[in-house]
């Protein structure tokens, strides 16, 4: 029988879509308050309540954007429907990159947070950590490949993890290290910071807020998404913006700003030098005298042992996100077909885990090269997070306009008329202050201004390129095909046999077996069975059926090329047809074995050819015989 497993089930609730939110998002805060307090000192407690209230403002667009078309692909998808496909791909393919940072930057700071905390200080010094974050990314990568996570079952271990360690930080940080400096007491703004480097600071404090794409793309995973969707952002991005803050004003009150010639703008914080790649870790090194030694030993170990397995969860979510992004764009003609295609055991494309894995792992070898690679990653990620992000809540406000009547289970609050359309302020106010911080990027950063358009040309190439090979109009709408040749409750086929032969009804046979591997992503196996006469041996010359079997399996190849699938062809002898086709279906593991049966049998005494009657009462598998009405093929 066909394999029953469901494409993207609908099986998340609120509870268990709030602990991903919490877990992804809260995740971030290990790599990205060093680097945001390095560049906002004394203020970043503060930056990262402002740009945490900015997100909020982003995260109600998502909300009425995902409720509304609760599919995969987030920002990508409403960006499309209300633009255009180009436009949707390049948002795509902005947060693609945002994914591979993310990837990147947890594989770079597991070392730093694991030896840290245990003492091996080698795993730590360059170039080894970079080492040990690619072999972290390709490992997590080379799992990813042959099982599935079990997703809702690991986001509420994490969030859990996360928020035991979150709540010691900021427990034992208020009784014991809080103080005015932590909250900000002293900042000259202009001096400590620069205004330069609170620009700078605030662009990169994006970076503590990513997920935010991870969770839109589970939209299509869903129970009432319109209901669920909303509370579980809210839910979570408040959270982490709280907890955020206060973990920020710990870590300053523990390392307080001080004069430092060689720091930009003569100023540093410990947070932002020593610790930046294990802030977290740092901070419970800040307890020692305040706490007795065997405790600040136990909190190290802890701290660093759960953040590097927090971020080895975020490497292995976000492969899942981009995975799932990819897919959305494939089946749209703006990636290779091969990234819309499911694996029936992972639920993610291979294509886009292996290339996912091989970027990620680049782009942390060309960071270290470069230098700096904690900045420099994170300046990059904000170019693309605040280009989503902006697109993002300029489509809900254009869907409001074009498509006034599309279904919104969720809509954003506190609305104004303009042109007879009620318009959302939240994106209104939103949109404009994401877009001055993508400028501010460009400006203050060097990373964003060489390497993030160099991303986006070389999408752009590559998304004419495919939509030229698959023979699809630039800037005309690409919808996924339906599977209207089975339907999804007869389950989904990972390899299809079909027998082929010279004529018609083989034409037919193997355009239906294409139109499949299209809809469902699955294999297809040319069978040409040479019947073997008795009176000779099975290894008989008989070149006139041996060309014809070339020339068929030959055509059947050059069909399916034109379709942009790969077919594999193989010629056996047998006594029996059907006997050949039954044996070749057992050893091979075919879920469908697919049949023409001609009109003219119907005519005789039986409905179906002796070789279809045979298949259907021996086959190991579900078997689709295709018959044509009277007249129609009746060679």
């Amino acid at each position: 029988m066909a394999k029953k497993t469901p494409g993207l089930a609908r099986v998340l609730g609120a509870g268990s879509l709030a602990s991903v939110a919490y877990g992804e998002i809260g995740s971030s805060i290990y790599f990205a308050l060093g680097v945001v307090a390095a560049y906002a000192l004394g203020a970043t407690p503060w930056v990262l309540l402002f740009v945490g209230a900015l997100f909020m403002l982003v995260a109600l667009s998502y909300a009425e954007g995902t409720a509304a078309l609760p599919e995969t692909g987030g920002a990508a998808t409403f960006v499309r429907r209300a633009f255009n496909d180009p436009a949707g791909f390049i948002t795509g393919w902005a947060l693609f990159l945002d994914y591979l940072i993310v990837i990147a930057l947890a594989g770079l700071f597991v070392p730093h947070y694991l030896g840290t905390a245990l003492g091996w200080d080698a795993v730590t010094d360059s170039p080894w950590d970079t080492v040990f974050g690619v072999v972290a990314i390709l490992a997590v990568a080379g799992i990813r490949l042959v099982r599935r996570a079990k997703l809702y079952t690991a986001a509420i271990f994490i969030a859990v993890l996360a928020l035991i360690s979150h709540a010691l930080i900021i427990g034992l940080g208020f009784a014991f290290l809080l103080s005015r400096q932590g909250l900000g007491s002293g900042i000259d703004l202009g001096t400590v910071p620069t205004w330069h480097s609170l620009v700078f600071s605030l662009s990169l404090a994006m970076l503590a807020f990513t997920g935010l794409e991870t969770v839109a793309n589970l939209a299509a995973e869903t129970r009432e998404p319109g209901k669920a969707l909303p509370r579980s952002l809210f839910a979570g991005i408040g959270a982490v913006v709280i907890v955020s803050f206060a973990i920020a004003a710990v870590g300053l009150s523990a390392y307080p700003p001080h004069p430092d010639p060689s720091a930009p703008g003569g100023w540093a914080t410990e947070l932002g030098s020593t610790w930046i790649r294990a802030p977290i870790v740092g901070i419970s090194e800040a307890f020692d005298g305040s706490l007795p030694d065997a405790a600040v030993d136990t909190l190290k170990v802890f701290l660093g042992v759960t953040g590097a397995v927090i971020l080895v969860s975020a490497i292995a979510t976000s492969l899942s996100g981009a995975g799932r992004l990819a897919y959305s764009l494939g089946q749209r003609a703006m990636l290779p077909r091969s990234f819309g295609r499911l694996n029936q055991r992972t639920f993610i494309a291979p294509a886009s885990i292996t290339s996912g894995a091989i970027i990620a792992a680049a782009l942390l070898v060309v960071a270290d090269a470069v230098g700096r690679e904690v900045t420099f990653l994170a300046s990059l990620y904000s170019f693309g997070a605040l280009i989503a992000f902006t697109a993002a809540q300029l489509a809900v406000v254009r869907l409001r306009f074009t498509e006034p009547d599309l279904a919104r289970p969720y809509r954003v609050p506190l609305n104004v008329r303009i042109r007879g359309v009620a318009l959302p302020v939240a994106p209104l106010i939103g949109a404009p202050l994401t877009f001055a911080l993508w400028i501010a990027a460009l400006y203050t950063h060097g990373a964003a201004r060489i390497a993030g358009p160099v991303w986006l040309v070389l999408g752009a190439i590559l998304f004419v390129t495919v939509r030229k090979a698959r023979r699809e109009r630039l800037m005309e709408p690409v919808e996924p095909a339906a599977a209207d040749l089975v339907p999804e409750e007869e389950g989904i086929y990972e390899r299809i046999l079909v027998p082929v032969k010279l004529g018609q009804i083989g034409e037919e046979m193997l355009a239906t077996a294409i139109r499949l591997a299209e809809e469902r992503g699955c294999s297809v196996r040319a069978l040409h069975v040479i019947r073997v006469p008795l009176d000779l041996p099975l290894t008989a010359q008989m070149a006139d059926e041996e060309e014809k079997a070339e020339a068929s399996l030959a055509e059947a190849k050059l069909l399916a090329a034109e379709h942009g699938v790969d077919v594999e062809g193989e010629i056996v002898r047998g006594r029996a047809i059907g006997e050949s086709i039954v044996e070749e279906a057992e050893a091979d593991g075919a879920d469908l074995i697919l049949l023409g049966s001609a009109p003219r049998w119907r005519r005789q005494s039986r409905f179906f050819s002796p070789t279809v009657d045979y298949v259907l009462r021996r086959a190991p598998c579900e078997v689709m015989v295709v018959t044509y009405p009277q007249g129609v093929l009746d060679e």
